[in-house]
């Protein structure tokens, strides 16, 4: 009888995040919004009562990784090649912004030769996208997302901390060029923020074919600036976009583990989906593993417990001893988040160092 990563409620992990880095060329504010622009935003939307700890308060540095501490091309293949034997399917490569690490189209190769992956995906701010795309393509890599938080270049500053609007628009069409299919864009809503732009950012995927996913702000940013009245909820969502297109349901694939809620526009291309993880969790069917650009393995995006795998990879340990470690740490899976509830604690490290 195979093996495989099943947890303690009967969820059977399919889906690996693999994060090659935490560092980002983009500041993004439900990130790491270490900018005066992302800190005037906050202070600027809560007074002191409400935020005590205004993003102004604390300095503007990050500390990234060493690069020794992060995994070796060649690490990152094994851990991923044990974890296909166990049953994982589709891998997505994360950061930080995946495409600062050096020679991504040699790490692709390997991953795509391995037997059993069905789906290799890549997340990406688009920036850098441009110079590797075809050699990415061409390694093997099947499907990639690109962040768009807004249509506006100003705006576009604010959100992210660097003016890269043009690099992340000519993102999107090379992918849709080089025949990526689909193409996913995904913006996260704040409101006072973007929240204005749902119905543009929809027109914008219906004119060019694009799958565009809207992604509920969660708590996952270096500030702790997050505040459960900025989430504008999936259903508020829905029923602006409802209001301006004729859309139509898709029905829930065989997977009933899909993160999103989806509606195609009755009159042409495109596609809607609406990740909701703080107003509607999908954690029940939660099929995840993430692990980190520093070796931790995170068995919830929102866990407090890592676990280092390192060792096993870079050192002696044998494939076996890494799949029994990793059948061992699935064991202990969270039945979910806590977010909304009165005992919820934000992670300690951010979604840059998590991986997305």
């Amino acid at each position: 009888m195979r093996r495989e990563l099943r947890d303690g409620h009967g969820r059977v992990m399919r889906d690996l995040r693999v994060s090659i880095t935490d560092r980002c060329n983009f500041r993004c504010v439900y990130c790491l919004p270490e900018t005066e622009e992302a800190a005037n935003f906050y202070r600027t939307r809560f007074d002191a009562v409400r935020n005590p700890n205004p993003a102004s308060t604390v300095p503007l540095d990050y500390a990234w990784k060493p690069r020794h501490e992060l995994l070796q091309y060649e690490e990152i293949e094994r851990f991923v090649r044990v974890a296909v034997d166990l049953g994982i399917e589709k891998v997505r490569l994360t950061g930080g912004e995946p495409l600062l690490r050096r020679d991504v189209p040699r790490l692709v190769r390997a991953l795509s030769a391995i037997p059993g992956i069905k789906d290799l995906a890549l997340t990406t701010n688009g920036f850098l996208f441009g110079a590797q795309a075809a050699a990415l393509r061409e390694a093997g890599l099947h499907r990639v997302s690109i962040s768009l938080d807004s249509l506006v270049r100003d705006r576009f500053r604010l959100l992210t901390g660097r003016d890269g609007l043009h690099e992340t628009l000519s993102a999107i069409d090379v992918a849709q060029t080089l025949g990526f299919q689909p193409v996913k864009v995904n913006a996260v809503i704040i409101g006072g923020l973007n929240d204005h732009e749902i119905e543009s950012l929809a027109q914008f995927a219906r004119d060019r074919g694009l799958v565009m996913r809207f992604i509920e702000f969660m708590p996952l940013d270096s500030k702790r600036a997050w505040q459960r009245d900025l989430v504008v909820s999936g259903r508020t969502i829905l029923e602006r976009l409802a209001d301006r297109f004729d859309l139509v349901p898709i029905e829930a694939s065989s997977n009933p583990s899909e993160t999103a809620r989806r509606w195609r526009f009755a009159d042409g291309p495109g596609e809607i989906g609406i990740i909701a993880p703080v107003t509607q969790p999908f954690c029940g069917h939660c099929n995840r593993l993430r692990l980190t650009a520093d070796g931790q393995v995170r068995t919830c995006l929102f866990s407090l417990v890592e676990h280092d795998i390192r060792p096993l990879v870079r050192g002696d340990g044998s494939d076996a001893a890494l799949a029994d470690r990793l059948i061992g740490i699935v064991r202990g899976k969270e039945s979910g988040h806590r977010i909304g509830q009165p005992d919820f604690v934000q992670p300690q490290r951010t979604m840059s160092c998590i991986g997305g």
